[in-house]
């Protein structure tokens, strides 16, 4: 079965590109977020190609004046991995591992937008992301990340917004590989535990002169699976971390961050601390992230779109734990002093020893 990416030079076996692999949850995946440097507004987009299942979804997310609004869209993929487009959200690849371009156009709910990414640093590729159940194969993936600034519009209700890489900062990602995706399973896996338990945190930071990038997958017991931590000077070599971990003081009867402090030790030596605090959450359901109707693969019978908005102050977060919160942040030590902005990312459920966590949703005291 033939596709357009047949023409480009990307095959990685000896089959047309439509065929991806034997694993039903294989997925291809964009996505953005941009947030002002002196104001609370945000928006975020993510884009999931499902090639065995023949589904694209996207969706955009945008707060202003403390509401999250979101668009969330899908169809059928029609085996074409190349045609980006997912009914009013699209995506633009300008030049490959530095520019790309998201475009909106809803004039059904006064949503259009015309956003330029353009990496500040060099994409940087993380360590495999391999987690295995007994013999099944639960993730495998590979996931680049890149820092940048942004530059265009959003146009919402009337309103004119004019992004500046002066004061629009934010991070992409592409991730590919192997994830739930999709409906589960419906045999139950005999080695999977009785609890669910996942522990993700994840720390993308601009600062004036570089980036940092910090990530985190522990089990239960605080033993990191996959983790890892660099520093990217603006002209230089990226700097990986040999030890790179985090504590966190959690909001009371709730699993997100109150504050975050992020450890690094460099090969030479070198120590650094980053200090986050939260200005205000990005709940990512917005994007599909554990959406109870739009979550990632899902079928719809053809092409479908919800749109749905909320006021920050009225979300239980209690019942959202998958959040970016977008946080000032500050670094001392051998690295230097500075000051910058960045999100972290928390999904914590199920037993965490550190954390004091012991069952599948109990509270920070």
């Amino acid at each position: 079965m033939l596709s357009q990416a047949d023409d480009f030079p990307i095959h990685q076996n000896p089959e047309p590109i439509a065929y991806a692999g034997a694993s039903r949850n294989f997925y291809d995946r964009y996505f953005f977020n941009g947030y002002h440097l002196e104001e609370d507004i945000f928006f975020a987009l993510g884009m999931g190609i499902y090639p065995q299942l023949d589904v694209i979804d996207a969706g955009f997310s945008f707060i202003v004046d403390g509401v999250q609004h979101n668009l969330l869209s899908s169809r059928v993929l029609n085996h074409e991995r190349m045609h980006t487009q997912v009914g009013a959200i699209a995506v633009e690849v300008v030049k490959p591992l530095q520019c790309l371009r998201i475009l909106i156009d809803s004039s059904e709910h006064g949503l259009k937008a015309d956003l330029l990414f353009n990496g500040r640093a060099p994409a940087q590729e993380e360590p495999r992301f391999t987690r295995r159940i007994g013999t099944q194969t639960f993730m495998d993936y590979t996931r680049l990340t890149q820092n940048g600034h942004w530059q265009g519009w959003i146009e919402f209700r009337g309103r004119r917004i004019e992004v500046t890489p002066e004061l629009w900062l934010g991070t992409r990602d592409r991730s590919w590989g192997i994830r739930p995706v999709g409906l589960p399973d419906a045999q139950p896996n005999p080695q999977a535990p009785s609890v669910n338990q996942f522990y993700w945190l994840w720390a993308p930071i601009n600062w004036p002169d570089g980036v940092s990038l910090y990530h985190l997958n522990d089990d239960a017991d605080g033993k990191p699976w996959n983790t890892a931590g660099v520093f990217v000077p603006l002209t230089g070599e990226a700097q990986p971390m040999r030890r790179a971990s985090s504590d966190i003081e959690f909001i009371t009867a709730t699993r997100h961050a109150k504050s975050a402090v992020i450890n690094l030790q460099a090969f030479d030596g070198g120590v650094a601390q980053i200090n986050m605090r939260p200005r205000f959450h990005w709940y990512m359901k917005g994007v599909g992230y554990g959406h109870p109707e739009f979550g990632h693969g899902h079928y719809h019978g053809g092409d479908a779109q919800l749109f749905e908005e909320y006021a920050l102050a009225d979300v239980d977060d209690a019942l959202n734990l998958h959040i970016q919160a977008i946080c000032d942040v500050t670094m001392e030590g051998d690295l230097g002093r500075r000051a910058g902005r960045g999100v972290l990312e928390q999904l914590i459920v199920g037993p965490h020893a550190p954390s004091g966590f012991t069952e599948l949703l109990d509270m920070a005291p």
